[in-house]
């Protein structure tokens, strides 16, 4: 009876706490839906956003975060289209997309509103021929240093300024100046362009300074004044511009997203570092997290792990007692992930415990010599006790902590989300159509291409399948070999007893050759990419960890029983003629 009762206690436990810890949103390779709804409360949303935008007369900028609450039917779309609206009847602000620069009427800002491109504006001659002698009557040194880079004739992506095909050099110039001269550019990123800026006019190599230039050019070819200098405030470094110019030049349709997230996170190195690492999925899950305010999408840019979305995510984010595991993630991932493991090995720990208790009580009734109530040959109580070993104290938590640890493994597989994906990381391709340059300006020395690994996150991932499967196996054998060798028997029945274990230690080469056979037939039928490596590694491991086994451990204990049951009896291994002859 108390078997019984331990048994179903040790179930219901298990089942509880394996429900509980999958509960916990928290994950190797992904990041909850739930922990990013929990990190954007009472942070700014897209439509805060764009309404600040019109509050400050930048309708380019605003336009462009209202094409994108459009499309994702997010809050607050209504009231920007309303203040959009009474905007339309302003020429000049509808053309610059916010309040002319300073600088506009000087550089015949007055025709503007004939284009709604920014570089078509700066491309004109007669604009950018104001715009130069505006620029040379600067106080800026970052600007005049910049100016300075019109003597070059060592260009990689332009020709070079004096030559009859310079204006393209000279209006990619006149942009980045203008930017300057305004301190729309972050210091980081001015600072930058000056440093390129000196070193090609002092003989260093002038492409990436030609590059910085050319994707400010490209940005302005799609984006008008309000919209540029909201786009490149918030970037720091060059090499940012360059993914971000290589990201829009190929997915064109995804510009106001692009754009919509970068003005949101304020963090455009997180969204490429992001959108590199992850190019299939990454702008579904950053459009994705733009539902959930900056704070969401700022920590899914810098956990850099794909977004996953469970049916438990509105479920647990709307209950209070499972609202605290979604603050714990977010703000203790360590702890989450920790706890989350815990509770699995704690589940499997019980239900190890569940199996002990129903199967000893199935052995206490299955060896016994006689029932209990069959007296009628007179046998004795303690004739009839079962025929089986007494257990080892301990022994039987040591087995469950090792199901435990096996338990927690096998959930894992089956539970995590993306653990066996392939690595989308990529490299952008750099091409460029300009109006002024016939042809297109391909990439110089310097993009490298990409590389594809030696072995990719699959194959590693199935080598520790096999190691850790291959591990646990050689621990039980180690745990039964250390059991038989307490029992308190002699040791020619210990002997015995290992022999009978031969198939348990043999288990590791078994499961390495079944391994490598499903390995083969998932790569016929296609299910996985061809790995022999993998597909190999589950027989190696096998035979390895099972001949260090029986060569470094039963080997020496079967060596010293052997000796020890001599040594008892040393007359029952001389043969039988010789025991029967007297010694003379």
């Amino acid at each position: 009876m108390n078997r019984v009762v331990w048994f179903w206690v040790a179930v219901v436990a298990g089942i509880f706490l394996l429900a509980l810890g999958y509960c916990v949103p928290i994950h190797i390779r992904a990041i909850d839906a739930s922990v990013l709804s929990e990190a954007g409360l009472g942070t700014k949303s897209l439509g805060a956003s764009a309404a600040d935008l019109l509050s400050g007369r930048n309708i380019g900028a605003a336009g462009i975060l209202h094409s994108v609450l459009q499309a994702e039917k997010l809050p607050g779309r209504d009231a920007i289209s309303e203040g959009l609206a009474r905007f339309e009847k302003q020429s000049r602000l509808q053309a610059w997309g916010a309040p002319p620069p300073r600088w506009a009427d000087l550089a015949g800002g007055s025709h503007a509103a004939e284009t709604n491109s920014f570089t078509d504006f700066v491309v004109r001659k007669e604009h950018r021929d104001q715009i130069l002698d505006l620029l040379s009557k600067s106080k800026s040194p970052g600007v005049l240093e910049l100016l300075r880079c019109r003597e070059l004739t060592n260009t990689v992506i332009f020709p070079p300024s004096w030559t009859s095909s310079g204006q393209a050099f000279d209006a990619a110039i006149s942009v980045c100046g203008l930017l300057m001269l305004e301190s729309q550019l972050s210091p980081a990123f001015s600072n930058s362009v000056v440093s390129l800026a000196n070193a090609a006019y002092l003989g260093a190599n002038a492409h990436p300074l030609e590059q910085a230039l050319l994707d400010l050019m490209s940005f302005g070819q799609r984006l008008n004044w309000g919209q540029l200098t909201a786009f490149v405030r918030d970037v720091q470094q060059p090499e940012t511009l360059r993914l971000l110019a290589a990201m829009t030049r190929k997915t064109e349709g995804d510009l106001p997203a692009l754009y919509a997230a970068a003005y949101l996170s304020k963090n455009p190195e997180g969204l490429t570092r992001y959108l590199m690492t992850f190019s299939k999925s990454g702008f579904q899950d950053v459009r994705e997290a733009m539902r959930l305010n900056a704070g969401g999408l700022r920590l899914l840019l810098d956990r850099n792990q794909r977004l996953h979305r469970s049916p438990l995510d509105t479920w647990v984010s709307s209950h209070k007692p499972f609202h605290h595991l979604s603050r714990l993630a977010w703000q203790k991932p360590a702890a989450a992930l920790a706890l989350k493991w815990f509770l699995y090995l704690a589940a499997g720990y019980f239900f190890a415990l569940a199996a002990h208790c129903f199967l000893r009580g199935r052995a206490s009734r299955r060896f016994e010599l006689f029932p209990p109530r069959d007296d009628r040959y007179g046998i004795s109580e303690e004739a009839r006790r079962p025929l089986d070993l007494p257990p080892v104290r301990g022994f039987h938590v040591a087995r469950e902590l090792l199901f435990a640890l096996g338990f927690l493994l096998f959930v894992l597989l089956l539970s995590e989300p993306f653990l066996a994906q392939d690595s989308q990381k990529v490299d952008f391709p750099f091409r460029l159509r300009l109006p002024m340059v016939a042809g297109a300006a391909a990439a110089a020395p310097g993009i490298k291409a990409t590389t594809s690994s030696f072995m990719n996150q699959l194959s590693l991932l199935t080598l520790l399948l096999f190691f850790v499967l291959q591990a646990l196996i050689y621990t039980a054998c180690m745990f039964k070999l250390a059991e038989i060798r307490r029992q308190k028997v002699g040791p020619r029945m210990k002997i015995k007893l290992l022999d009978n274990e031969d198939h348990l230690f043999d288990a590791g080469l078994y499961l390495g050759f079944v391994g490598t056979i499903i390995s083969l037939i998932l790569v016929s039928l296609g299910v996985i990419k061809p790995s022999l490596m993998a597909a190999y590694s589950s027989t190696s491991f096998g035979i390895i960890f099972v001949s260090f086994f029986k060569i470094f451990n039963l080997r020496p204990l079967k060596r010293r029983l052997i000796l020890e049951a001599e040594a008892v009896s040393p007359e029952a291994a001389m043969p039988e003629p010789a025991r029967s002859q007297p010694i003379s």
